[in-house]
């Protein structure tokens, strides 16, 4: 009786230590990734980053054109209003004239809903009513010109200032050049300039 009292007294102890006593045991490591499916991640890391790249490219590219297509309108609507000059006394076209007018005409063609008003200058030598009719025959003629390459007439209007709005004060012969001119204002369809190509 005293030894089964004692191994019961031993098993209890050992039950008591172990359930209160000692570290639990270690977790499992976790596993390990096979090569295929290491492979499958770097694979998807490397497709997402290319496409990554691509996506930054492409807006990259979309922005370069806008400006270049920018850079060319501004460039188009220079060339719009781009003045001729005359000789004295004269309406007609000159050379120089000519070539300006022409690479006016280009635009035009490609922005049909652009309208210009044309405007007459003269310089200061003669009467008003003088000068007034010189700035209205030298508008006419560049409305003309203009419609000589198959642009609508409509498209165009003209006035004339005559001396009255000089571009360069004073009364040298090289104010007096400045001051003979046509002189162009968009007056309709500015936000649809087309360059021409």
């Amino acid at each position: 009786m005293i030894v089964r009292r004692f191994f019961v007294t031993v098993f209890a102890a050992t039950l008591l230590v172990g359930a209160c006593g000692g570290d639990p045991p270690p977790p499992p490591p976790p596993p390990q990734p096979d090569q295929d499916s290491l492979q499958r991640y770097n694979d998807s890391v490397a497709a997402a980053e290319a496409e990554r790249r691509a996506e930054a490219q492409r807006l990259a590219a979309e922005r370069a054109a806008e400006a270049e297509l920018q850079r060319a309108v501004r460039a188009a609507r220079a060339t719009l209003e781009e003045m001729v000059f005359f000789d004295y006394d004269m309406s007609e076209i000159r050379d120089d004239a000519q070539a300006a007018l022409r690479a006016k005409v280009d635009i035009l063609r490609a922005s049909p809903q652009v309208q210009i008003r044309i405007e007459g200058h003269a310089d200061e030598r003669g009467s008003t009513e003088y000068n007034m009719a010189l700035g209205n025959r030298r508008a006419e003629a560049v409305r003309q010109f203009l419609s000589g390459f198959g642009l609508a007439e409509n498209r165009f209007e003209i006035v004339s200032f005559g001396e009255g709005r000089p571009l360069q004060q004073g009364s040298s012969e090289s104010d007096w050049a400045r001051n003979r001119r046509g002189q162009f204002v968009i007056t309709a369809g500015a936000n649809a300039i087309n360059p021409a190509n």
